[in-house]
């Protein structure tokens, strides 16, 4: 058998070896020891986390399986079952639990890796799936190259708890919309039908249209409705609040015409720090807003937009470019370049038109979020008529000049 050559290190300075360390650990004492080969951490370990258990599985600095397991998923018993040792190398997945589990784990000295779910096809695509091999496979792809698993950065508690308060309003935007389509299905359906309205006049608007006989089914709706609006307009009051008092750079970006206090606070919550992108034009991609490439030889096929990232800063975002495009919107560059784009015709021009004013608009609020610049909507435009101007006025003059 092959002399194990690795090194241990306690806090205190003295050699120990990993066997006594787990018999020490579960005698209770909180040794901690911090492996170490090669300046590369000797313990490597994957967790599938799943809702109630979690699956680990524990690797060598040879890539040998040393332990594998599951685990409550609960603070207790995360903190208990990784508290032995400090130091190793931890991979798991985005979702419900990667954020708090992340946290005890890098509280106990671990080096935490969160692997974006999403790009881990070799995982999610593997035709013999189970969740102790996933955490197998997530701590082989750690040891190897934490590149290999696309890690992602979680926001801070703060900004994710800021953040459930636009996901409770948007819940309930999603009831309101919900029980006005059910409501126009039913008169529909009895040969009737209600004309259009707001979502917040909707209530006292279609009172008295409602059919006789659809009354008393009707109406407990219509008084929920009532009662939606009323608390939306408490959300609506406390995400102005919030985007004047707690997040006041939001007020840069509500300087773009289509753009309220919503998609300002959603915008800044969701990428939370302005500095984490080197290019503003990054940010498109981060929201999805780009097309998905799939390159082959000399196939370059036309792909959908990814539709990555927060989907409901997404939607907002498609929202306002609706909004900059229609009839309302005011004159801008943003505006005028869109229309060219719509105007090029083609199948679904006007979708892509509106997409792409998107995207544009998610970097444009980044950098003026980054610059802290007032906004100017005809900039380039005005750029443009000056250099004309200026351009025209030398021609004059070297013609007056050649003509003397």
């Amino acid at each position: 058998m092959k002399k194990n050559s690795r090194k241990t290190q306690t806090i205190d300075g003295k050699g120990a070896s990993p066997r006594s360390t787990s018999q020490e650990a579960k005698k209770g004492k909180r040794k901690v020891v911090v492996p170490v080969k090669g300046g590369q951490p000797a313990i490597t370990i994957g967790i599938d986390v799943g809702d109630k258990h979690s699956h680990y599985c524990w690797l060598d600095a040879d890539g040998e399986i040393v332990k594998q397991g599951r685990v409550a998923s609960t603070r207790a018993a995360v903190e208990k079952e990784f508290s032995g040792i400090t130091g190793a190398r931890i991979a798991l997945e985005t979702g419900t639990h990667c954020r708090w589990m992340s946290e005890v784990l890098k509280d106990l000295g671990h080096e935490v890796i969160v692997a974006d779910a999403r790009e881990l096809k070799s995982i999610t695509g593997s035709r013999r799936k189970s969740d102790p091999k996933d955490a197998e496979q997530l701590a082989r792809l750690a040891r190897v190259d934490v590149r290999l698993l696309h890690p992602v950065s979680l926001r801070g508690r703060k900004t994710q708890q800021d953040r459930s308060v636009l996901q409770a309003r948007n819940a309930l935007v999603e009831v309101r919309t919900k029980l006005i389509c059910t409501i126009r299905g039913m008169v529909k359906s009895d040969g009737a039908r209600l004309e259009s309205s707001s979502a917040e006049a909707f209530p006292e608007q279609v009172k008295e249209a409602i059919p006789e006989g659809l009354r008393r089914a009707v109406a407990p709706l219509l008084e929920m409705l009532d009662e939606l609006n009323e608390k939306i307009r408490y959300y609506d009051q406390l995400v102005a609040h919030m985007a004047e008092k707690e997040y006041p750079e939001s007020r840069l970006l509500t300087q773009v015409a289509g753009v309220g206090a919503l998609t300002a606070l959603y915008f800044v919550l969701t990428i939370e720090d302005a500095g984490r992108f080197e290019r503003s034009r990054d940010v498109g991609s981060y929201f999805g807003l780009v097309p998905k490439q799939k390159d082959s030889g000399e196939s370059t096929p036309q792909l959908r937009i990814s539709k990555a990232g927060d989907e409901g800063a997404r939607r907002l975002l498609v929202n306002c470019a609706h909004y900059i495009l229609g009839v309302f919107g005011p004159d801008s560059d943003l505006k005028r370049w869109g229309v060219d784009l719509a105007a090029r015709g083609g199948k679904n021009a006007k979708k892509r038109a509106i997409v792409a004013v998107a995207r544009k608009l998610a970097v444009l609020l980044h950098r003026l979020w980054v610059t802290g610049e007032s906004y100017e909507p005809l900039r380039n435009s005005d750029k443009k008529a000056t250099a004309k101007k200026a351009a025209a006025a030398a021609i004059a003059a070297a013609s007056k000049t050649a003509a003397a």
